[in-house]
């Protein structure tokens, strides 16, 4: 009997060993992944890189988008896995220069891009801390968080054709809230075990602060101003 629970405890302990390891390494490679995507947005900036706009610019995005991920995931069992991620969030600092750009036409663009940088590491910080602590089940969200995220992809389709600003707010909204709760969701799917590889566990993480900033950006680049 004292043998069985002697086992039972070191299994659960090890586990335990796991998801701490996999949650430790999942911050790191999450920090560094900002390295490449500060870069890529700085060499998007400086060299003003053209942007493909309209439908054909999101499809061209989706499509090189979904093609990192894919390989991401093929990867994620090596270090390759690694350096594709790393890839991948050059990519996405790259496509941050439409918006850069504009919010550092604005003459308080600095203040705004460091406003919504502080805003996201808030939100990231607070998300990350719930999701460690609470002895609440958010496994459940999942559904309804990925559903929550087809609305968004179909609202900002139709707001490419539309160009309603009110409809441009209500998206950036509602991607906050979905990847605020998105980010409680995939801490505590590293902390529950549902989630062991750390690249894919970074990946997830680092969309969800990705559009959490971008959307803050958008929002706070409303009260930009020109002179």
């Amino acid at each position: 009997m004292n043998q069985n629970m002697q086992q039972t405890y070191d299994l659960s302990g090890g586990m335990q060993q796991v998801r701490h390891r996999v949650l430790r390494n999942t911050y790191w490679l999450l920090a560094l992944s900002m390295i490449p995507t500060v870069f890529g947005a700085f060499v998007g900036v400086q060299m003003h890189l053209p942007m493909m706009g309209g439908g054909m610019g999101m499809l061209l995005f989706m499509a090189v988008a979904f093609g990192f991920i894919f390989a991401i995931e093929k990867t994620k069992n090596s270090g390759l896995g690694v350096a594709v991620l790393l890839g991948f969030t050059f990519f996405m600092g790259l496509m941050l220069t439409p918006i850069l750009t504009r919010t550092l036409g604005y003459s308080n663009g600095g203040t705004l891009i460091m406003t919504a940088f502080g805003g996201t590491a808030t939100i990231l910080a607070v998300m990350a801390t719930i999701a460690t602590v609470s002895k609440r089940d958010f496994s459940q969200m999942g559904k309804w968080l990925f559903a929550g995220v087809i609305v968004l992809l179909l609202a900002s389709v139709a707001n490419i054709f539309l160009g309603m600003s009110a409809l441009s707010i209500a998206i950036s909204v509602m991607a906050i809230g979905i990847f605020s709760a998105y980010i409680l969701y995939d801490v505590q799917q590293i902390i529950n075990g549902g989630e062991t590889n750390y690249i894919s566990a970074t990946l997830r993480i680092y969309l969800d602060v990705y559009n959490i900033f971008t959307s803050l950006l958008s929002l706070l680049g409303l009260g930009g101003s020109r002179d």
